[in-house]
């Protein structure tokens, strides 16, 4: 049986602000299935000035996210080229690229990733495939989720795949079809709050550990209405800035229990987001390395195997994920389903520059 393998990078920046993502990627295609391979990775941390400016951007006007992007599509586009000379890599198909989101107003037919503009491919020397989220928004789609392929094609041994980044997402199988969706804020919230006691996040979950649940909070929060949406549905840093941070004012607490109450808002609203409360889960993403957040999450789901993968898989996986959706786009293949983002058919997205 041949086998097709594809030699590429990975690049994703998520809503945390955390960096970017870069990991060297070999997948390969043996009949109907894929595999992986995930060798080197490093994240590059955000300076001062970019972090500032990319939490921001969702106020800035129509010249300023013109600026920004041409800025960090210079920027992204220097870094990995950095990564593929300090690792000496040749002889690749593709470098796979989602961008940074700073806009995501599906309802509006308006999503924005910043850093994919054509001048990339230039300045890193290489194929690059990007932009994969405005085709599915101009379908009528959410745009957003779109690792649920990956974890279909990549993942298939789990009942569920969680991801707990600056948002939590989950994708699965629902009567044939892939659907998934974005539960809740995590990581756009809580770090938001460790920075108020000068930490870039609260490690490991120690200082919401430490605090009291504000019922009070809890029910307001759990009350929110996108809770109650069906899916598709989907989260941007506007929902955070306008709707969670508003209500959390409101409430004169401690920092230590915001954080104590928010974890447990997750971890509930995570086990109320799952229609089968058994199997086993995948965990990915930063929000894995909060001890707190996985043992209450566990506590509302004691019946579900709750699993951590290696460290590569759990710190690169959406990177890993959108490499493949590159390679599927070079192929003409499916990349983004329907049934996931609610747009009126499956298609093959993105944007290729050479």
């Amino acid at each position: 049986m041949l086998a097709e393998n594809y030699n590429v990078i990975g690049v994703m920046s998520g809503t945390s602000l955390d960096g970017i993502d870069l990991a060297h990627i070999t997948l390969t295609l043996r009949g109907q299935k894929w595999t992986f391979a995930i060798h080197e990775c490093e994240t590059v941390a955000y300076d001062d000035n970019w972090f500032h400016n990319l939490k921001h951007a969702v106020t800035f006007t129509d010249a300023e996210l013109k600026q920004i992007n041409l800025d960090y599509t210079k920027l992204l586009g220097g870094v990995i080229r950095d990564f593929i000379e300090k690792h000496q890599l040749q002889n690749l198909d593709a470098v796979c690229s989602h961008g940074h989101t700073v806009l995501h107003q599906p309802q509006n037919g308006l999503t924005l990733q910043i850093g994919n503009l054509p001048e990339i491919a230039a300045i890193v020397g290489e194929t690059v495939v990007c932009d994969f989220r405005v085709a599915d928004v101009k379908l009528g789609g959410q745009g957003a989720p779109l690792v649920p392929i990956g974890d279909r094609l990549l993942f298939a041994d789990y009942n569920y795949c969680l991801n707990l980044g600056g948002f939590s997402n989950v994708s699965f199988e629902d009567a044939g079809k892939r659907v998934a969706f974005d539960i809740s804020p995590v990581n756009t919230v809580l770090n938001f709050y460790a920075d108020f006691l000068g930490l870039d996040y609260d490690d490991k979950g120690n200082v919401a550990r430490s605090g009291q649940v504000d019922l009070d909070l809890l029910s307001d929060l759990n009350a929110l209405e996108f809770y109650r949406k069906p899916f598709p549905k989907s989260l941007g840093y506007e929902f955070v800035r306008e709707t969670v941070l508003p209500l959390i004012s409101e409430y004169d607490i401690p920092i230590e229990d915001i954080l104590r109450t928010f974890t447990e808002h997750v971890a509930i609203q995570v086990a109320a987001a799952l229609p089968q409360k058994t199997g086993k889960m995948l965990v990915t993403g930063g929000g894995a390395y909060h001890d707190f957040l996985m043992e209450r999450m566990q506590f509302h789901l004691p019946e579900m195997q709750l699993v951590i993968p290696d460290a590569k898989t759990l710190e690169y996986k959406e990177a890993l994920i959108f490499a493949l959706l590159g390679v599927l786009k070079l192929r003409g293949d499916i990349n983004v389903l329907a049934s996931v983002t609610g747009a009126s058919r499956d298609h093959s997205s993105g944007e290729i520059y050479r």
